[in-house]
């Protein structure tokens, strides 16, 4: 698992592998990861945007940015906690992910939390395919 804390904001990461969904010989590689997002804080805020950079073992980066996450903009009272589970593919079978959530008080102040970076690695044995 991957942690980073913004603003008493815990992000978790836990990635993992689809065998399932994925298809080395065809150069397709896919990934879940779930992520837990707990506000720690003395206030409730709320996820409005994410903003994500995905790269791949041959360095090729693409960036994602929208609202929300999963067709949600989480409220979170102090103590809550919101979990999701999303998917990415690439077409090699290593790369990372790292981003940020765009976030704002009920005051209307906005700020960014950091999605800590995370390795996205397929086995051992899928990365020998030909």
């Amino acid at each position: 698992m991957y942690e980073a804390v913004t603003r008493s904001i815990t992000v978790a990461v836990t990635p993992n592998y689809s065998p399932e969904r994925s298809s080395p010989l065809n150069g397709y590689f896919f990934w879940t990861y779930t992520i837990n997002i707990t506000n720690r804080g003395g206030e409730t805020v709320q996820l409005k945007t994410r903003h994500w950079r995905i790269t791949d073992a041959n360095g090729k980066e693409q960036e994602v940015k929208g609202p929300g996450v999963v067709g949600e903009e989480p409220v979170l009272q102090p103590g809550e906690s919101f979990e999701y589970t999303s998917g990415v593919p690439l077409p090699t079978p290593s790369g990372f992910m790292r981003g940020s959530y765009g976030m704002i008080t009920p005051a209307g102040e906005g700020f960014d939390i950091e999605i800590p970076a995370f390795s996205l690695d397929a086995p051992a044995d899928v990365r020998t395919i030909n």
